[in-house]
């Protein structure tokens, strides 16, 4: 029985990802997750310089899921360089780093600085809606995503994966414009934009009043765009949005995505990355199928 995936030239024992901001660098998650069994380890935000992040409160609970504005808090590339990457290649996982900036030339420093760096791929957040200046505007205009998508390439030593930002009208605009743009592959669904509101206090939850919803209430919503975008271009297609279960993660890839990322579901239940795994495998073995990539796409 065949699990692995092919990326971009690149390939994952199995098409397991965890989501950027969710399980830092691995380190936390060390305790509960054997790390060489996850097809990769994509990493929090990695910025050119440290980023405070928002101000607290942060994080809100809501029904079907969870807000958040932290703001891409991260302590930036030297940090990652001297701590973080070290830990990450004592297992043969693949490592995906998660690059954030705030202008073109911010994404430009760290796609450099990462270039000769022993990392499988970057995944370029140009979705996040947290972040007031300026990088939410990368990831809802097709022609702002065109140029940057480009002009990262240009100095990229790795595939580079574009995660696109489900705030717009057309998903497959998006898609094709990063596709147009030199995108190795896409990442989607990142969070959508959302509010909550304390009767009691009658104030907002987040001190950054809105923040991005993740978790089991939007699955439908990444489901549907993944297939969308899988279906507009060539491109391989990361799936991601509300999976907590093997069930979720075949669904998308039953849609068109060649790999999932499991986000929320790791702050709930830090086993859930394996469970995944061992649920896709449970379920090739129950419906007799030998290639995972008989799954992929199967549904048109």
């Amino acid at each position: 029985m065949n699990t692995q995936v092919t990326i971009a030239g690149v390939t994952f024992q199995n098409p397991v990802m965890t989501a950027s901001g969710t399980f830092g660098s691995g380190m936390e998650y060390g305790e509960f997750v054997d790390l060489n069994k996850l097809g990769a380890v994509v990493t929090k935000g990695v910025a050119n310089v440290p980023w405070p992040g928002n101000p607290t409160p942060r994080v809100a609970e809501v029904y079907g899921g969870m807000l958040n504005a932290i703001g891409l808090q991260n302590p930036g590339i030297d940090v990652f360089l001297e701590r973080d990457l070290p830990f990450l290649k004592q297992y043969h996982t693949r490592v995906i780093v998660n690059v954030c900036g705030k202008t073109v030339e911010d994404y430009i420093e760290v796609t450099e600085r990462l270039r000769e760096a022993p990392v499988d791929m970057l995944e370029i957040n140009v979705s996040c809606p947290n972040v007031k200046e300026g990088a939410i505007a990368f990831g809802q205009k097709a022609d702002a995503l065109f140029h940057i998508t480009s002009q990262i390439k240009k100095h990229a030593g790795q595939p580079i994966i574009m995660k696109l930002s489900p705030n717009v009208t057309d998903i497959s605009e998006m898609a094709r414009a990063a596709e147009a743009a030199g995108a190795d592959a896409l990442s989607l669904i990142n969070t959508i934009t959302g509010m909550k509101i304390d009767i009691y206090k009658r104030t907002f939850a987040l001190a950054n009043k809105t923040g991005g919803m993740s978790g089991p209430a939007i699955k439908p919503v990444a489901v549907r765009m993944v297939y969308q975008a899988a279906h507009a271009v060539k491109i391989p297609v990361i799936g991601m949005g509300g999976i907590s279960t093997a069930e979720d993660a075949i669904e998308f890839l039953l849609a068109g995505a060649s790999a999932v990322s499991v986000g929320a579901a790791n702050f709930y239940n830090p086993y859930v990355t394996e469970e995944i795994i061992e649920g896709i495998e449970d379920y090739m073995k129950t419906c007799g199928i030998e290639d995972i990539q008989e799954i992929i796409g199967a549904v048109k």
